[in-house]
């Protein structure tokens, strides 16, 4: 699943694929902004990624698109 978290004084935002699941992401997300304590997630690859609570200025949790197979136009 894709989340993306921006960042306050940010230019680019924070995206990663992950395998958690999106209520448990959400609800880290909602601990991290409520407390202002750092958002720690781990990517499918295996890393971690910390984001300070305070400075999350939005975030988008869910299944990344998928790429098209063919040629189609529609």
């Amino acid at each position: 699943m894709e989340v993306k978290i921006g960042v306050q004084q940010a230019a680019r935002e924070v995206v990663l694929e992950s395998d958690q699941d999106q209520d448990d992401v959400v609800a880290l997300v909602s601990a991290a902004v409520s407390d202002g304590t750092p958002l720690v997630l781990t990517d499918a690859k295996g890393r971690t990624v910390v984001v300070p609570g305070d400075k999350i200025a939005y975030a988008e949790v869910g299944a990344g698109e998928r790429g098209k197979i063919g040629f189609g136009t529609a």
